[in-house]
């Protein structure tokens, strides 16, 4: 628990700038700080000096250059007003770890971009999270050397909505766009990862993972794996638009369980989601053998095996050309009427349906079927 300092010393601490305070505060209660270049606290390093458990930063849009901090507070709620508030390292770290350390448990993270983490182990971050259970909503992580890094927590869980990562990674091919640990659960969900820099666009060891509504593409960059989950895992990914880009280091779409199914489970559904593989070979999804995967209702556009080495109860998945998409050139996979994906789907039980569709840029809205569900990460509307 992070120590909250008494009112009068924090008003005290405030008035010495010369500006009028600016945190609403309460002996007994969170307190809201303000930060910003005409703010008392002018950066949030200053506010991560003072804020308690349960507080929340607001940070005025704008760019923080070489501003780095370590977060111990628990509860906290850390938000950009007005945009986002840009933290650029230019060189500088926390703990030689990342621009934001989160060492608190329960962290809000919103509006927030970072860039630049670099460190000499190559693991540098723009947020390190060292608590249990970190949200992450409408942020942006690029040029870091991993976009979040977490450690192996199997309480914590990871939720990220809203959000995009792109052109991360030291070129190593052991950092990544974004870097989940072992956790209790990740969720990824409207949001856009793409270009990252040999590494995978998304990894993760969680115990559980639902990857849904989701733009993962390489673009022209090296990435390896689309999204990898070496562990396995009790997992859904679903309604994700795809594309793995020519020059992709790794044949493989989405891998699961490449470095041993040592999470308690093994199954895997992989249902509506649209794979683009514009390599001249690859393989849409990789397991592992004892692999209990169900996949189902894909759009296959590209060259490629379905699965491989091992093989999936699959159903009604389809290969397609780009004519039946509003434009595939420009990564818009929404479905024109032509389409032979309308009307083509099998039924999938409930609970691994894709409830959302994704929205470019970094958005979402609720996936509707009238009739017959339809093949990929769209419904016709």
């Amino acid at each position: 628990m992070h120590a909250r300092l008494p009112v009068a010393a924090v008003a005290a601490l405030l008035l010495l700038t010369g500006a009028a305070p600016t945190a609403s505060y309460a002996d007994d209660g969170p307190r809201t700080w303000q930060v910003g270049p005409t703010r008392a606290l002018t950066t949030p390093s200053a506010a991560a000096a003072v804020a308690g458990d349960g507080d929340t930063v607001l940070i005025d849009a704008g760019t923080y250059a070489g501003d780095v901090a370590t977060w111990t507070q628990d509860d906290l709620t850390l938000r950009g007003v007005g945009g986002r508030a840009h933290l650029r390292a230019d060189g500088q770290n926390a703990q030689g770890k990342a621009i934001w350390v989160i060492a608190g448990d329960r962290a809000r993270v919103d509006r927030i971009e970072f860039s630049g983490a670099t460190v000499p182990d190559q693991n540098g971050a723009g947020i390190r999270q060292e608590g249990t259970d970190l949200t992450v909503t409408r942020s942006w992580f690029h040029d870091n050397q991993n976009g979040i890094l977490t450690g192996a927590d199997p309480d914590s869980d990871i939720v990220i909505r809203r959000s995009r990562f792109f052109r991360s990674g030291a070129g190593d091919g052991y950092t990544h766009n974004l870097y989940v640990g072992a956790v209790r659960s990740l969720t990824v969900t409207g949001s856009w990862l793409w270009g990252a820099d040999v590494g995978h666009e998304l990894k993760s060891r969680a115990a559980r993972n639902t990857i849904v509504a989701n733009r993962i593409d390489d673009a022209d960059a090296t990435a390896s794996y689309s999204i990898d989950l070496p562990n396995g895992g009790l997992s859904l990914v679903a309604g994700n638009v795809v594309v793995q880009g020519p020059r992709s280091e790794n044949p493989t779409l989405v891998s699961y369980g490449a470095e041993g199914l040592s999470n308690p489970s093994h199954r895997l559904w992989v249902v509506h989601n649209t794979f683009v593989n514009r390599r001249t070979s690859g393989t849409f999804v990789t397991l592992a053998d004892g692999s209990r995967a169900r996949v189902r209702n894909n759009l296959l556009v590209g060259p490629g095996d379905l699965t491989g080495p091992v093989t999936a109860a699959a159903r009604a998945n389809k290969r397609v050309g780009t004519s039946g998409f509003v434009d595939a050139t420009a990564n818009d996979f929404r479905l024109l009427a032509g389409s032979p994906a309308v009307d083509r789907g099998v039924a999938v039980p409930r609970r691994w349906r894709p409830r959302w569709e994704y929205v470019h840029p970094a958005g979402l809205v609720r996936r509707t079927t009238v009739g017959r569900t339809d093949l990929g990460a769209y419904e016709l509307r």
